[in-house]
This record gives C-alpha cells, sequence and structure tokens, in this order.
C-alpha cells in the first residue's frame, strides 16, 4: 500500500476489478461551493488532519485491533536552496496511515453521503471530509477491508463537483491486513509549520481527550517526514518519563449553569504545557473529544498572560517553563457543536436563545483553572498592585483618592504605564459618574431625611474628585514647564530651538481661541489672567489676509479681572524671540519688537481690526495696553534697551521696561529664564501643597 499514490490510481491490475458507479438519478450537490463556504475562522489547517485521525482511531476500535497504529507523513517540496535560518522546506502533502478495519461497503457508502449518520453516536456529524478539501487542493484514498472471507483494496478520490467518490475501483487486495491510507495533497496556504515538533505539539493539544480518557488507550499515533528520521510519538507527550504535558488536579474540576429551564453540567480538566511555543494559558471547550475553540485564559485572569515556572524540588535552576491548558467537557458542548467542529450553536457572549454562552462557561472553568497556580497568581497581583501604587504615587498622584477602592482583577498583568493610566481613567470615569447618578436620586427624591443623611457623604466624595481633578491638572502645568525648559536648550547641533518651537509649547501658532479651547494652550506661563482671556489670536492676521499678526494678542474677559465688558478692559500684546537671537537690535530693522508692538497698539486703537468672528474691537482712548517682549539677554540686548530705548533695568536684572504714555502703553522685555522662573515660582506652592514635587 503506497501512502501517497494508491495502486489502482498508478494503472490497470491483472486482478478482477469492480467499478462502483451510481447511475440512479438523484439530487445533486456542488461539492466545491460547500467547501468554499467553510469558514476559516472556525477552522485550521490542522482540522483535516485532525478529522483523518479521528477516523483512523474509530477505524482502530471498531476492527477492535490491540496493537493499533496511525502513522503520519509529511511530505516536503523540493527545497531549492540552503536556507540556513530554516533548513526544513515546506509540507505539501500529509498521508494518514491506520491498521484499522477499513473502507468496507458500509463505510464506503457513509463516506458517499452527506450529513451521514452512521456515527451519530460518537457525535459523527457526516461533513468533516469537506474540511480536506478546503484546505489541501486533493484528497485520495486507498484501504484494505475483508468482504466474505476475502481481502479487497478499495481506492478512489475526493471528487470537487457532484460526486463525493471519483475514480473508484475495488481489487482483490495482495495482503490479508486491514488498514486505509488518506493522502491530503497540496497543502493550498502554506500554514502548516515547517518543524515536526511544533505540527507534533499541535495535533497532541488538539487529540489530548483521547489521550487523557479515563480507561481508554489511544492507538499508538506516529509522526514522520518521508525523507527519513526518527518519528515523533504524540502519545509520548504524557506520562512518560520525557512527557512535556502532565494533568494538574484540582481541587474542584466540576461546574453547573442553568439555562433554558434546565442544568447543565460541565468537568475541567486542566494541564500544564512545558517549555510551552506561546507564552499564554489557554482554554479550550471540547465536544466529541475534540477540541473546539481555544480562547486565552489571560481574557478572565490577567495574571495567566504569561507563562508560569516549576522548580524541580525547589531547585529553580532545574526548573521548566510551563502554561497551562484547561479543557471543558459537557454534554450542552456535545450537543451543540457545528458541522465544522470549529465553533458552537451557542454564542459568544449574552446567549439569549440557548441561555448559556461561551463566555459564560469559560468564566466559570477560569476560575476553578486558577486553583493550580494559585499561589503563583496570588504572588502576581500583589506585585500588580504594588506596581499600581507605585505609579500613583510617583507619577499619577490624582489618582489618590480612587486607589484604595479600585477593583484590579481586570487590569493586565505586568500592566506598562500608559495601561495603568488607562485602567486608572476608566475607574475614575465609573466612579463619577456613580457620583453624579447618586447625587441626582437624592436630590430628585421627596423625602427630606435622604437629602439630610445623604448629603454630607456625597459632599465629600464630590470634594475628593474635584481634588482629584485640580492635581491632575497641576501637575500637567509641571509637566509642560519641564518640557518649556527643553524647549530652550540648546540642540544636539548645537542651536537654539526656532520661535516657533518654544512657541508651540506656550499656543499653537496661526491659531485663535475660536478653534484652541483654554485646557488645549498654556499661556498661564506668561500670565495667569491670560487663561481666560475672551479673545486670544497666535500668528494670525487680525483682520486676515496679509494684515499685521503679534506672536499673541489678547483682550481681557470681564469675569477674569474686569468688572463689565467694556472699553477699560486691557489689551495684551506679546512678541517671541528665537533663543540665542539678538539681531533685531540693529539700527536697519525691521524686526524691532517694541516698535512692532507700538504699531499694533496704533492699529488697534485706530479700529482698523476686527476679531475673526466679525466683532469690533471695544477700546476707547483710555484703554490700557501691555506689551511683552520675550528674548535672550545678550550684552546687546541689555546695551540696546537701555541706551537706545530708554528702558529701565527690573530690580532682578532679568527685565526691562517702558512707558508710552500717549498710547498707555507699558512695555516689558523679559528673559527666557526670567519668564519660566517666575511661572515656576507662581506654581511651586501648588506642587508643594499636592504633594507633586517630584512629578
Amino acid at each position: 500500500m503506497d501512502i501517497f499514490e494508491p495502486s489502482s490510481l498508478r494503472g490497470p491490475s491483472d486482478r478482477a476489478s469492480r467499478f462502483y458507479r451510481d447511475d440512479l438519478s438523484m439530487s445533486r450537490l456542488h461539492i466545491q461551493r460547500a467547501v468554499d463556504n467553510i469558514s476559516s475562522h472556525t477552522t485550521t489547517v490542522f482540522t483535516p488532519i485532525v478529522e483523518v485521525v479521528v477516523n483512523a482511531i474509530e477505524a482502530i476500535e471498531e476492527a477492535n485491533v490491540s496493537d493499533g497504529v496511525i502513522k503520519i507523513y509529511l511530505k516536503r517540496e523540493a527545497q531549492k536552496e540552503l536556507d540556513i535560518e530554516e533548513n526544513e522546506s515546506s509540507v505539501i502533502d500529509v498521508s494518514i496511515s491506520d491498521n484499522g478495519i477499513g473502507f468496507n461497503q458500509v463505510h464506503r457508502d457513509s463516506f458517499d453521503t452527506l450529513y451521514s449518520d452512521q456515527k451519530v453516536e460518537r457525535g459523527g456529524k457526516g461533513f468533516g471530509r469537506l474540511t480536506c478539501l478546503r484546505y489541501f487542493s486533493d484528497v485520495s484514498v486507498e484501504s484494505t477491508y475483508q468482504e466474505d472471507n476475502r481481502f479487497m483494496t478499495r481506492t478512489f478520490v475526493m471528487g470537487k463537483r457532484h460526486d463525493f467518490i471519483e475514480h473508484e475501483n475495488v481489487i482483490e487486495a495482495e495482503k490479508s491486513q486491514t488498514g486505509t491510507v488518506v493522502c491530503l495533497k497540496g497543502e493550498k496556504d502554506r500554514r502548516l509549520p515547517k518543524k515536526l515538533p511544533t505540527i507534533a505539539r499541535n495535533l497532541v493539544g488538539l487529540l489530548l481527550p483521547y489521550f487523557t480518557t479515563s480507561g481508554y488507550t489511544c492507538p499508538r499515533i506516529e509522526l514522520l517526514d518521508l525523507d527519513g528520521g526518527s518519528p515523533v510519538v504524540l502519545n509520548d507527550y504524557l506520562g512518560s518519563a520525557q512527557a512535556i504535558i502532565e494533568e494538574v488536579q484540582l481541587p474542584e474540576s466540576t461546574f453547573s449553569i442553568e439555562g433554558n429551564f434546565q442544568t447543565y453540567d460541565f468537568v475541567v480538566r486542566v494541564f500544564r504545557f512545558f517549555s510551552p511555543q506561546s507564552k499564554i494559558s489557554k482554554i479550550s471547550l471540547v465536544a466529541h473529544k475534540r477540541e473546539v475553540t481555544e480562547s486565552s485564559l489571560a481574557s478572565y485572569i490577567p495574571e495567566f498572560a504569561d507563562e508560569f515556572y516549576d522548580a524541580v524540588d525547589g531547585d529553580l535552576a532545574r526548573g521548566r517553563n510551563y502554561i497551562l491548558k484547561a479543557y471543558v467537557f459537557g454534554r450542552y458542548l456535545d450537543e451543540n457543536v457545528q458541522l465544522e467542529r470549529g465553533s458552537f450553536s451557542f454564542k459568544k457572549e449574552n446567549d439569549i436563545v440557548f441561555g448559556i454562552s461561551q463566555t459564560d462557561i469559560e468564566k466559570h472553568a477560569a476560575e476553578l483553572t486558577k486553583a493550580a497556580v494559585a499561589d503563583q497568581v496570588s504572588t502576581r497581583q500583589t506585585r500588580k498592585a504594588e506596581n499600581l501604587r507605585y505609579y500613583v504615587e510617583s507619577q499619577a498622584p490624582w489618582y489618590k483618592q480612587i486607589l484604595s477602592s479600585v477593583d484590579i482583577k481586570s487590569l493586565q498583568h505586568a500592566a506598562t504605564d500608559a495601561e495603568m493610566d488607562t485602567f486608572l481613567h476608566k475607574a475614575k470615569f465609573q466612579e463619577e459618574r456613580k457620583i453624579r447618578n447618586e447625587v441626582a436620586q437624592v436630590l430628585s427624591s421627596d423625602a427630606s431625611s435622604d437629602l439630610i443623611d445623604r448629603a454630607s457623604d456625597l459632599a465629600s466624595k464630590v470634594s475628593d474628585s474635584s481634588k482629584d481633578e485640580l492635581v491632575h491638572y497641576v501637575a500637567l502645568r509641571k509637566q509642560v514647564l519641564k518640557l518649556f525648559e527643553r524647549s530652550l536648550e540648546l540642540t544636539i547641533e548645537g542651536k537654539y530651538p526656532s520661535e516657533e518651537a518654544v512657541h508651540k509649547v506656550i499656543f499653537p501658532v496661526k491659531t485663535d481661541d475660536d478653534s484652541v479651547a483654554y485646557k488645549s494652550h498654556n499661556l498661564w506661563i506668561l500670565d495667569e489672567r491670560l487663561t481666560f482671556s475672551s479673545y486670544l489670536a497666535s500668528e494670525l492676521p487680525l483682520n486676515g489676509g496679509n494684515t499685521q499678526r503679534p506672536d499673541i494678542v489678547a483682550y481681557g474677559r470681564p469675569v477674569a479681572f474686569r468688572a463689565e465688558n467694556e472699553a477699560s478692559n486691557p489689551v495684551t500684546i506679546f512678541e517671541f524671540k528665537k533663543p540665542g537671537r539678538d539681531d533685531f537690535c540693529n539700527v536697519s530693522a525691521a524686526e524691532d519688537p517694541i516698535e512692532q508692538i507700538v504699531r499694533y497698539v496704533n492699529a488697534i486703537r485706530r479700529g482698523d481690526y476686527k476679531t475673526p468672528s466679525g466683532r469690533d474691537i471695544s477700546v476707547a482712548q483710555g484703554t490700557p495696553y501691555y506689551g511683552y517682549v520675550v528674548c535672550d539677554f545678550t550684552s546687546k540686548v541689555k546695551t540696546w534697551l537701555h541706551e537706545v530705548k530708554n528702558f529701565k533695568p527690573m530690580p532682578d536684572g532679568q527685565g526691562f521696561f517702558g512707558w508710552r504714555e500717549n498710547i498707555n502703553l507699558y512695555i516689558e522685555v523679559i528673559s527666557w529664564d526670567k519668564l519660566l522662573k517666575d511661572a515656576n515660582m507662581r506654581n511651586r506652592v501648588f506642587f508643594h501643597q499636592l504633594g507633586i514635587e517630584g512629578v
């Protein structure tokens, strides 16, 4: 019996032969269309291999063979050139042989019948053979069986149009031993792993229930390359000295769930997979001894996201890494498995029709599985809580109020700072929403006792929440000041940043406060009052087009520092000069910042400009104007301010001021260092009081 070329397909035989053909009229099925409809989301390239292996197991059981053997041969494509990284070539054909009962007439007719009920008691769907053509180009069968005290050999190929069996031939067998070879030819997408141990691990995981069922002995299953080499015996993965899979006994291994007015029982069996290829522990739902779905245990218990470690006799150096895989069995799963055996009829979550969802089952199983590594899970949870506390204390103190009440079960194991911040932000939002709902309930209640009894407690919660917001806002200010300080330093090329670079830290360029919310700019660095100015424009012409544009112009909002919105509100104008630059002091300079501010003020006083929204700028003869120039104080700048502009030095030596009485304009020229120093000084008390000096 050739494992890749059935004898009847290689040429005529001298033996008496019988060719089976059904000439009866019948309803027709387009096989390839049915194959194309098989979802790749619920099946994999291993699905047809497992299907054939399970059929081989059942054939051996039916033949009552005590020394049953199944051999899985891999045929690889010719290797065109040597690849140092990956010396195995791709698998193109897979052939599965067994010494079972063979394709007698009963089995032949079952294969030729869609949705055959021959194996319905075993959970057979009569559909699995279609998955072979989903992942392989061709399927051929050569089988020897016994009939009327004679041994016969049947060969055929699986059709792709209207007949499941094509080119069928039956001849008298050359030997008196039953068995079958199924060849899956032409793996379509090259999805099979190249390494033999990797393929073996996958098959063992999918067939594990056959190896571990109490009171049942699985036939010997070997995996080997057609080109030679030692076979890998799948049975040896368990129960031997070299075993890399072992079962873990759970304190409790069963659970029940009620659905659709009846209770279903489930059994969980957990196995350690040593030296795993994946670090993620899994949970598998099983139907009729076959794995159907596989999910991450970390979805339910984050501490399962990393592999575990088993120290041999307490010796860490001799230990091995492992993951857990939990298999769930139950009548509910057997009854609701889909045809392709890659999914169930019930939904993943919130199943109203069946009453029990996949998530319901996996959640219960995950809790039982946790007992298999209870000590390591507990250690990881403690470490996770410590990491979260350290993150809050060192980087996010605005979350201190919720830290003691937050449930960290759903936080990812070994979470990054960003993941912890997202987790805490979500928890804080949920807490604030809960507080708002409680406040609304109290205020809507007619019972005055509710208001009296709960008002104090709710007021405290609201206060704590507001305090967290304040801490967050002030902490952000500290980070902005650090960023601002960096923007003033020399670059790695030994140059100062451009004006735009430092400008952007304070206020986005070419924008106004119609497009930038007050939380999105950092004008408090210049002056706290500017945070709530009624109009701000940055690098935008005041009237649009090509009119003059100051770096920042601000019109004071009354609620911030004036009683009414009148012409007496101040107008504030800023001009920034690149750190290290002083060429604006030259006599012929066109960018004299002081004269620029004067021109802006005169234009505003004349009524030349409107705001971008078309509003008149409300000014009068007595409207005060404040001008600020921010630059580096080189000796040239200091001489220019004192001798040319007649400005007076400030007591700290970090600035100069001047007064243009005729237009009510007060101008300060300050250094970048002074701007940063003053902003730090104004905010330092907040940093100290809120305990975020080190943030």
